[in-house]
């Protein structure tokens, strides 16, 4: 396989999972850490890169537009977007299922 992201492709790329992890960041707001945004740019990243150079890498330039400096943009932006929606779905889940006020009622 050859891996054909170049600079402008792998720019490209890190912006976009920043503002994927940004908007996942703060649409599950007070159900993810902090620090949430940083590792979810860096998951994102790789998810996109993934789906660029390995699930579409064996596309041409022409089957794959557009194409930015070897990176396939419409792929990796409905990954990021399932990605967002997975992050936020699963944080409500987490979320609902360690609610301290569910389970046993407290007692005085």
């Amino acid at each position: 396989m050859d891996w054909d992201l170049g600079l402008g492709g792998l720019g490209y790329l890190l912006g976009m999972s920043l503002l994927a992890a940004v908007i996942a960041h703060v649409w599950a707001h007070g159900l993810v850490p902090r620090w949430f945004w940083a590792a979810a740019t860096a998951a994102y990243a790789a998810v996109g890169a993934l789906v660029s150079e390995v699930w579409f890498g064996w596309a041409t330039e022409e089957e794959l537009q557009p194409n930015i400096d070897g990176l396939s943009r419409d792929e990796v932006l409905l990954a990021l977007v399932v990605c967002v929606v997975a992050t936020y779905v699963g944080a409500r889940e987490l979320h609902r299922r360690h609610r301290p006020d569910r389970g046993t009622p407290h007692r005085a």
